[in-house]
């Protein structure tokens, strides 16, 4: 009696192999089919942005910085002046007046006179003189000019005169009129002594003023630091990095 033939155990194995393929080329097709599906616009988007976080770095190399900074600073404050600070002071100013006769060999007494009055002064840096930028370890150093000043206002309203020490041998008027004609002179050397005064302010303000440009130029601004060193208080160091004196 013949024997039966058993049946072949490849067959499963065959059927279990080609199960796989289809099951992977479905899921090919349904991944394939889901990308692009994406919108474009989604795509295109996360292009521009990868593209643009190296925007500020890139401006460097170019050497865009300056160029843009001073369009956006002469646009916003109108002027190539750059207002960063104001103080009010009620000042003093005095004037000591000595003189001789007989060719020196007789002294006349001294008079002094002073003039008190409010003054205002008002600070600022030049748009048209030299900015550098330095972008370093995150950190956009600013060389800006050194602080200036428009003439102090005086008000003259305010403005009074008084004589400190008299004397009946002098022509005390003529001695205030001598001060009065040199106050403009007096103020500006004042304002001149009242710039450490306001020198962090002026500095926070700056510092401000940069940040908001970067803010408005450069999609990753907000990864940088901005410091600002004014040009009269730079000093070297041997990593050629600005330091503030003091």
């Amino acid at each position: 009696m013949e024997s039966q033939p058993r049946p072949s155990v490849a067959w499963p194995i065959v059927f279990a192999i080609v199960a796989v393929i289809v099951v992977l080329t479905a899921a090919g097709l349904f991944i394939f089919q889901s990308v692009r599906a994406i919108p474009g616009d989604v795509v295109e988007g996360g292009l521009k942005v990868a593209g643009r976080l190296r925007e500020l770095a890139g401006a460097f190399r170019e050497g865009t910085v300056e160029t843009s900074f001073f369009s956006y600073a002469t646009r916003v404050s109108g002027s190539n002046f750059l207002q960063i600070a104001s103080l009010q002071q009620t000042e003093v100013y005095t004037r000591q007046d000595k003189t001789s006769v007989l060719w020196g060999q007789l002294a006349l007494p001294e008079v002094v006179v002073a003039a008190t009055a409010p003054v205002e002064y008002t600070y600022y840096v030049d748009l048209d003189e030299t900015w550098e930028f330095r972008l370093q370890d995150q950190v956009l150093w600013v060389d800006a000019p050194s602080i200036r000043f428009n003439t102090p206002a005086i008000d003259v309203s305010e403005l009074h005169f008084e004589v400190r020490t008299s004397s009946l041998l002098r022509d005390e008027a003529a001695v205030i009129e001598q001060l009065r004609v040199g106050l403009t002179e007096l103020s500006k050397q004042r304002a001149a002594e009242h710039v450490d005064l306001i020198r962090e302010t002026a500095r926070r303000r700056t510092e401000v003023f940069v940040r908001t440009w970067l803010a408005g130029t450069f999609e990753d601004a907000a990864r940088y630091r901005v410091e600002v060193t004014f040009d009269d208080e730079l000093i070297e160091t041997e990593a050629d990095k600005p330091r503030r004196r003091g």
